[in-house]
């Protein structure tokens, strides 16, 4: 059954970075470390990507992979200061059998970009809230790709998290059925809340 609740929160989720990465408060770094469903083992068709920022929006993703017990891995990497290390590291993703990149960040918000360049997998961008900005520069920055290199653009912020979370476990319930059930459990139950909702007075 899916898990809305697994007593896993936010907090044991994501773990803090040293001290070299959070005193740096750029935008496009990884503070989700890697999680693994310990009653499923990892498997080429499960396997997701996550890029994070430091920004806590990017949990939300995490969270929703969680619930649906889809296995992830994290690494922090930066767009612009570590571009071969990103680079190696979308590498061997996609060859130990990822299905997707999900990639957050702020400001000059080029990390989805440049993943989507050096793969075919889908990657879904998450624009993150930024000081002056308020994240429309993120947004722009991820949305505004050329033709041919597409990225799967999401709302700024926690929402865009959650549903870029969600968006990929969509993907992975098209060839899997159990995964598709649990899905199909979430709707109804958010479908059953509204109808149980009432109003205040």
């Amino acid at each position: 059954q899916y898990n809305h609740d697994n007593g896993i929160t936010p907090e044991s989720i994501v773990k803090p970075v040293d001290m070299a990465l959070a005193s740096i408060v750029s935008a496009d770094y990884i503070s989700i470390p890697t999680e693994v469903a310990p009653e499923e083992p990892t498997s080429a068709d499960q396997l997701e990507g996550l890029i994070a920022n430091l920004e806590r929006e990017m949990r939300e993703a995490a969270k929703q992979l969680t619930d649906f017990s889809v296995p992830y891995e994290a690494k922090a990497l930066s767009a612009h200061r570590s571009p071969d290390a990103l680079a190696e590291w979308v590498e061997q993703l996609s060859a130990k059998g990822a299905r997707c990149f999900i990639a957050g960040a702020g400001g000059a918000a080029h990390l989805a970009g440049v993943i989507a360049a050096k793969t075919t997998l889908p990657v879904l961008g998450v624009p993150m809230p930024s000081k002056y900005l308020h994240g429309l520069d993120s947004l722009l920055s991820i949305v505004q790709m050329p033709k041919g290199i597409p990225v799967a653009t999401f709302a700024i912020g926690e929402a865009g998290a959650a549903n870029a979370g969600l968006f990929a476990v969509a993907m992975l319930a098209q060839g899997d059925a159990k995964l598709a059930k649990l899905l199909a459990q979430f709707r109804a139950g958010q479908a059953e809340a509204i109808k149980n909702a009432k109003l205040p007075g």
